[in-house]
């Protein structure tokens, strides 16, 4: 089930999603393999941000985004995207076992200072 983010992101600023991994069970685990995309609700990819690999992944990762990652579509006020998360991971049922999460998060338009 996807995991929604309270916090919005600002147009254009950095903002940072922090990826914890868990294996069937719930229990804490570091992934094998980890690929992330950033797609928007029509499942385009943005800023070509398609099968991102993270080498050597840890328990916990922090994925930025940042700039053109963070852009809306002009006129709008804000815009809802999301990061899929596919990894593998090894457990007790067996080695390089498939994961997979999708964190939602909105990016809201601020009035543009001249």
């Amino acid at each position: 089930m996807p995991i929604t983010l309270d916090k919005k992101a600002i147009e254009q600023s950095t903002f940072v999603v922090t990826a914890s991994f868990t294996d069937e069970n719930g229990d804490s685990v570091v992934p094998n393999t980890l690929k992330w995309s950033l797609v928007d609700r029509s499942e385009k990819v943005i800023n070509e941000r398609d099968q991102v690999e993270i080498n050597s992944p840890s328990a916990n990762e922090n994925i930025v985004l940042s700039g053109n990652d963070l852009k809306i579509v002009e006129g709008r006020i804000e815009e809802t995207r999301h990061i899929v998360l596919e990894y593998t991971y090894d457990s007790d049922l067996g080695n390089d076992l498939p994961g997979k999460e999708q964190v939602d998060f909105k990016i809201v338009n601020l009035k543009h200072i001249k």
